[in-house]
């Protein structure tokens, strides 16, 4: 089972309307293994919440709640998860002009597919992630973003969103460190991956951009990789020992010698392949 509901700020069911219907839709649907909701007249104020469950117990689901979200494998190990919708003025900053916005909605989650599954692919990758975690992995944090801001917010790095030539306001959201020497970013899986790749994007908003010219990851297994980082504006990807981790941790950023005291990424991916169906 899956069920897909619109709530506001207390709890309740929201109503959505159909153009050609004089009645309204309680925003709330069940299905067996594929879900979606639709209205043409809704209105997403903040505090709403989009709310995902299911009946198993460590699912795999492919959801997609806003038409400017890529669709996402997500794992929720407890039968559901939130989508906070927030208004404020740097949450709006950080994301489409369009999204959660106008009358017209449609949002899907559905169970993956074996196959899917079982891929090899970037399972750090979640557009759907938010600054809390609300129930669904993968899940970044960080021990600092700068100015509390959602344009710095660590889940922009996890977002899918390679924009890097500017800073600040969508497309361009990052994970900005606020100039901390200690900075550290930690990617949750919430279960067990094998991981064999690893990719960074930095933030290439030069000169007003810094860079890292060495960075550490460590993963819950106890070992961890360093890797030497060029100042360039495409993916750098790196093959690493295959290892089984439920976290991985960028850390010991060192810093190139520049006059600019503002490196930043803007994504973090890790290939490999579940261990857990």
């Amino acid at each position: 089972m899956i069920r897909l509901s619109i709530l506001d700020k207390d709890g309740n069911i929201k109503n959505g309307k159909n153009d050609y219907e004089e009645y309204v839709l309680p925003m709330t649907k069940e299905s067996n293994d594929y879900c979606y909701l639709s209205t043409q007249d809704l209105t997403f104020v903040e505090g709403d919440v989009i709310r995902v469950e299911t009946d198993v117990k460590d699912a795999y689901l492919v959801v997609k709640l806003d038409e400017t979200l890529d669709s996402t494998i997500l794992f929720v190990p407890n039968c559901s998860f939130d989508y906070m919708i927030e208004m404020n003025e740097t949450a709006l900053e950080a994301r489409s002009d369009l999204a959660f916005k106008g009358k017209r909605h449609y949002l899907q989650a559905r169970f993956a597919k074996e196959e899917e599954i079982a891929s090899y692919r970037n399972w750090a990758l979640n557009p759907h992630d938010q600054k809390e975690y609300r129930g669904a992995y993968p899940h970044a944090s960080a021990n600092v973003e700068t100015r509390n801001d959602a344009t710095f917010f660590a889940c922009n790095a996890i977002d899918g969103v390679y924009a890097n030539n500017s800073h600040g306001s969508y497309p361009y959201q990052s994970w900005g460190i606020n100039r901390r020497e200690d900075a550290a970013l930690t990617i949750d899986f919430g279960r067990e991956v094998e991981i064999d790749q690893v990719g960074f994007t930095l933030r290439n908003d030069f000169p007003h951009d810094s860079y890292w010219t060495e960075v550490t990851v460590e993963f819950s297994d106890g070992s961890s990789e360093t890797f030497s980082i060029e100042k360039i504006p495409t993916p750098q990807f790196f093959s690493i020992e295959k290892r089984k981790v439920s976290t991985a941790v960028l850390c010991n950023l060192k810093k190139a010698e520049d006059d600019s005291p503002f490196p930043a990424l803007t994504q973090i991916e890790l290939y490999g392949k579940n261990t857990q169906f």
